[in-house]
């Protein structure tokens, strides 16, 4: 919690990339997942659904694959310091495993000198200082062990504690973001960030930072160690450094690359994957199965390609090292033979001893390079979970003044002065819009589709700030109101529900922390289902799938209605709430629902006319603006838009039933 509490501090301090832009929905980095709807839908307040990014041209599908793609840079100051705060409460366990390292480093430097000591005691036949040497390399080797698990799992332990932190403040950071923003970026590319690119900066621990602090001091120290023993040795060994520079470079390049290559191809499979996971009934309902597998093979076929080529450099590159090494030994051994040993045993346990340190000496520098990439992929990844977390598009800060929700419960309830909003620059959704709802009056707002009915409700609700004009709350600004004391003064029935993982009485009960079972009972006997769901195998208790897969859709919209029933708040919104709900079932909620709607302010939805009909007023909206205002009975004597509408619907109704009625 304290690292998720600092960050606002650094936040503020560094500037971000920016992550604002949409991708192609077949671009080297498209990502697809669901997301609220936006400002061409008609229910923004109903369940995300499946949807692809909107399509770009070739300079933008060109930005999109460097974005996820391109690799940054090893070190980076500005992304370490943003770090910084999530990574401070678990520095002292960091410095555990940082001296663990460094004394685990140090102990493998006495091996080699350990084995010449084996060498000269051998030539002496001590067999006493043999078996010292023995177990003191026994000793040594379960020391150094103990060592290896201390760091390694110090290491982890901190690295995990510190991307929990990190997750969980994208995560609190995802609830602050506007609902136009969730409009206008992919929801896959959201959850890479908290994901993918958070664990790639987890890598840095468990193979990045500390252990290239380790390859570093232990490539110094050895350098060292071989300087003491022979210098002329050592300057053979150093020779083939160039050798082994140019090799690493020539790998790297090549390996960057197709490293690249593999993290937009792995953006674009995960992306086409849970597309068609998500669309397999249409898939399968026009027999694409066969063109499915043939896109697949585009795209699978290239990952496996660019994961072959990475597999290969790294491949050469562990197998040029090594024979690097082989090469140099080969030559301390020639030369040696040549102009050091001789009959002088002390001298052979020097090349004994010696060898060993070159064994030593090649294992950092192989793996430096190795680090080098991860580093890279850390540092790329932290650049684009704080370009996230530098989004402006958020809700405006909680005001000073702000107050629970105790507005005016006596007079007006809801109201909109002026009101103007667009989901796009230029692409009006509400003009001028003045509407108001008295206390418990049931008002309804029709119209067609997208001309701003959802919208409204969507900036009763703080979803969205309206660009101009004033909305009101229980006669106060809702900027005056925290968003989820708000919040809490409404209960939502949207078209499409969001049912989530869990049982029945969690999803009825989910505004609250420890449900009340009685309470849940009593919301499903106000709307007429408490049967229905006490006779499923577990009752309250039943299992409810992903998205409530298991329930069909009017229990799904049941389920919504004793969600709102549960919360009790004073305010009602009914977002085409029984819009799933064949007409029986939806003839036998109107008797509960008008029971539910007793006594609190109603903002009625509607597409079926026939459900509002008895409300108090109906409100007539047409291109973005209110065009008509009363009772249905005026609003039908008017013959305007309402009655238009009217005699469309009940034209076609009457159409669809005749065939049913002569079958009759």
């Amino acid at each position: 919690m304290r690292a998720r509490d600092e960050i606002a501090s650094s936040r503020g301090a560094e500037g971000g990339a920016d992550e604002k832009k949409s991708v192609s929905a077949r671009s080297a980095a498209e990502e697809v997942g669901p997301a609220p709807a936006g400002p061409n839908s008609s229910n923004a307040l109903s369940a995300p659904a499946v949807r692809s990014a909107p399509a770009g041209g070739a300079t933008e599908k060109l930005r999109a694959f460097h974005e996820e793609g391109a690799m940054g840079k090893a070190y980076d100051g500005r992304m370490l310091r943003r770090l910084w705060p999530y990574i401070r409460p678990h520095r002292k366990v960091l410095a555990l495993s940082l001296a663990a390292l460094l004394v685990q480093t140090g102990l493998q430097l006495f091996q080699p000198l350990l084995m010449g000591d084996v060498v000269n005691r051998a030539a002496e036949k001590d067999a006493s200082g043999l078996l010292r040497n023995g177990v003191v390399l026994a000793a040594l080797l379960v020391v150094i062990q103990l060592l290896t698990f201390l760091q390694t799992y110090t290491m982890q332990l901190a690295g995990a504690r510190a991307m929990a932190d990190l997750r969980a403040s994208v995560f609190d950071f995802y609830q602050r973001l506007t609902l136009r923003y969730f409009d206008r970026t992919p929801i896959g590319r959201l959850v890479t960030r908290s994901t993918n690119d958070v664990d790639a900066v987890g890598e840095m621990f468990s193979s990045g930072v500390l252990n290239a602090v380790g390859d570093l001091v232990s490539l110094v120290a050895i350098v060292a160690m071989m300087l003491v023993l022979d210098w002329r040795l050592s300057l053979i060994t150093f020779a083939s450094l160039p050798v082994v520079g140019v090799i690493v470079d020539f790998v790297r390049r090549r390996s960057r690359a197709a490293y690249r290559e593999i993290r937009a191809k792995t953006a674009r499979l995960n992306a086409f994957l849970g597309e068609q996971v998500t669309g397999i009934a249409v898939v399968q309902a026009f027999a694409r199965e066969e063109a499915m597998a043939a896109e697949l093979d585009g795209i699978n076929v290239p990952y496996r390609d660019a994961n072959k080529r990475a597999v290969y450099y790294e491949a050469v590159l562990d197998a040029a090292i090594e024979m690097v090494s082989t090469l140099c030994l080969a030559s301390i051994l020639w030369w040696a033979g040549f102009h050091r040993l001789g009959a002088n045993a002390v001298d052979f346990a020097l090349i004994v001893t010696f060898t060993q340190y070159v064994r030593q000496f090649f294992q950092p520098v192989s793996l430096l390079s190795n680090r080098y990439t991860v580093l890279q992929s850390a540092m790329s990844g932290a650049e684009r979970v704080f370009g996230l977390l530098d989004e402006t598009d958020v809700l405006a800060p909680e005001p000073a003044d702000a107050v629970a929700a105790e507005g005016d419960l006596s007079g007006e309830a809801v109201a909109l002065e002026d009101v103007s909003f667009e989901y796009k620059p230029g692409v009006p959704v509400l003009r001028g819009v003045s509407l108001s709802a008295r206390r418990g009056e049931k008002l309804a707002l029709v119209g067609a589709t997208g001309a701003g009915k959802t919208t409204v409700a969507s900036l009763l609700l703080r979803l969205y700030e309206a660009g101009s004009g004033t909305v009101r709350v229980l006669g106060r600004d809702v900027r005056s109101y925290s968003p989820q004391e708000l919040r809490r003064l409404f209960s939502v029935v949207p078209q499409d529900v969001f049912l989530f993982s869990g049982t029945v009485l969690s999803n009825i009960a989910m505004t609250d922390a420890e449900p009340d079972r009685e309470k849940a009972e009593r919301a499903l006997a106000r709307i007429g289902a408490l049967e229905l769901f006490l006779s499923r195998e577990g009752g309250l208790d039943a299992r409810v799938d992903e998205r409530g897969a298991n329930f069909s859709a009017g229990e799904c919209q049941l389920l919504a209605f004793a969600r709102a029933v549960y919360r009790d708040a004073p305010l009602l919104i009914l977002d085409e709430a029984t819009a799933s709900i064949d007409s029986d079932t939806e003839a036998r909620l109107q008797v509960a629902l008008d029971a539910v709607m007793e006594g609190r302010t109603s903002i009625v939805i509607a597409h079926r006319l026939s459900t509002i009909r008895a409300a108090d007023r109906i409100a007539v909206f047409h291109k973005g603006k209110v065009v008509e205002v009363g009772r249905h009975e005026e609003l039908l004597a008017r013959g305007g838009t309402y009655a238009a509408l009217y005699r469309l619907q009940f034209s076609q109704e009457e159409r669809q039933e005749a065939p049913a009625k002569a079958a009759g």
